[in-house]
């Protein structure tokens, strides 16, 4: 079910990050994320390591982690959201980075929630001049205890 993306098409990706994104922020306006499509395709998603989540060859969800070990995206398609994608696909990169940061919108208490029952801890906050709202940079670390 999760797989590493190794796709030239990135339509998929894109497709479920705009409805995902969209949906995830009402407080800003969609154009805002229409505008970053480009962005994202073209420069986000080539720099970043990206693994996905497919059920019967549909994307499901993805995850995108850029150096140095930046969760820059965690979505799942809106009718699958709470079936454990999510935390499937972060536990998959958390079994392969031994600490992650992500920037996460304040008002996004779903997603600010979640990370919290992950692991992830706030550590700082910054503001998004391009958005006008706040963001909570959160970071995790996995188990310092050495294997015997």
């Amino acid at each position: 079910m999760i797989r590493t993306w190794q796709s030239e098409n990135t339509e998929p990706l894109l497709s479920l990050w705009l409805e995902s994104t969209i949906q995830a922020h009402p407080f800003i306006d969609a154009g805002y994320w229409k505008e970053s499509v480009s962005t994202v395709r073209d420069d986000y998603l080539p720099a970043a390591q990206t693994w996905v989540w497919e059920e019967d060859g549909k994307l499901r969800g993805f995850i995108s982690v850029m150096q140095p070990q930046f969760v820059g995206a965690l979505f799942v398609a809106t009718p699958f959201i709470g079936r454990g994608i999510g935390r499937a696909l972060l536990k998959h990169v958390q079994q392969r980075f031994p600490w992650l940061t992500l920037e996460v919108y304040q008002k996004n208490t779903r997603a600010v929630n979640f990370y919290h029952a992950q692991g992830f801890r706030i550590e700082d906050s910054a503001w998004q001049d391009e958005t006008q709202h706040p963001t909570w940079i959160m970071s995790w670390q996995g188990d310092q205890t050495p294997l015997t």
